[in-house]
């Protein structure tokens, strides 16, 4: 199970504002498109997604399991199958119950989880970006953007797919170079619920029988 969640591991982990690289392209409308989105979870005090999460091959999806994922700020908390990532501002927390197994890193090219936001960073200086029109995707009328990497990273491309009416992330689907296909189709979405404040602590006392390891 940790060998499929290691497969979409993507992307360096960025927050705040970045520069883009000159040989970049950025399409203008694609761009506003997801800065729109990224201003709208950035005014929320919390987001969260309930998602389902399918892995598979030449295109087509064979495996599929539920995820969930609550932020808050740049603190995040992910699930996917039998793993947890947590990052609590300062680590991340990578959190294996079948292994039980837990790592702790300083966020770094190799640390964040495919997540249903995290392209909203990493598009920034990582992709060119263009927009190729309208595609309904699970009954809604989105939006259909293509990342191409600048850099080989191991992607092909990336799809992401957006309701502009409601500035959010509808789907994303990463294709890998050696023909691997993750997707992230958001199945609900809430915001400004009264968390729990530890929701982004880890806490070492629950995980007494675990293997730990800090990077």
């Amino acid at each position: 199970m940790k060998n499929i969640i290691s497969k979409v591991i993507v992307g360096s982990f960025v927050v705040g504002a970045v520069s883009f690289a000159d040989a970049q392209k950025i399409d203008a409308k694609a761009k506003k498109i997801l800065d729109d989105v990224t201003a709208n979870y950035n005014a929320k005090k919390n987001s969260y997604f309930k998602f389902s999460f399918g892995i598979g091959t030449n295109g087509v999806v064979t495996k599929t399991d539920p995820g969930i994922y609550y932020s808050a700020g740049d603190k995040y908390k992910l699930k996917i199958m039998d793993t947890e990532q947590i990052f609590d501002g300062n680590k991340i927390y990578n959190i294996n119950t079948e292994d039980m197994e837990v790592t702790i890193a300083k966020p770094n090219g190799s640390s964040t989880m495919f997540s249903p936001i995290n392209y909203l960073s990493t598009y920034r200086k990582d992709y060119n970006v263009t927009y190729n029109g309208k595609k309904v995707v699970n009954g809604v009328n989105t939006d259909f953007i293509k990342l191409t990497p600048v850099k080989a990273n191991g992607l092909k491309y990336v799809y992401l797919f957006v309701d502009s009416s409601k500035n959010q992330m509808v789907k994303l689907e990463q294709h890998g170079s050696n023909k691997d296909i993750a997707v992230i189709a958001i199945k609900e979405y809430k915001e400004n619920q009264d968390l729990d404040p530890n929701m982004f602590v880890f806490d070492k006392n629950k995980y007494k029988n675990y293997i730990i390891t800090e990077l």
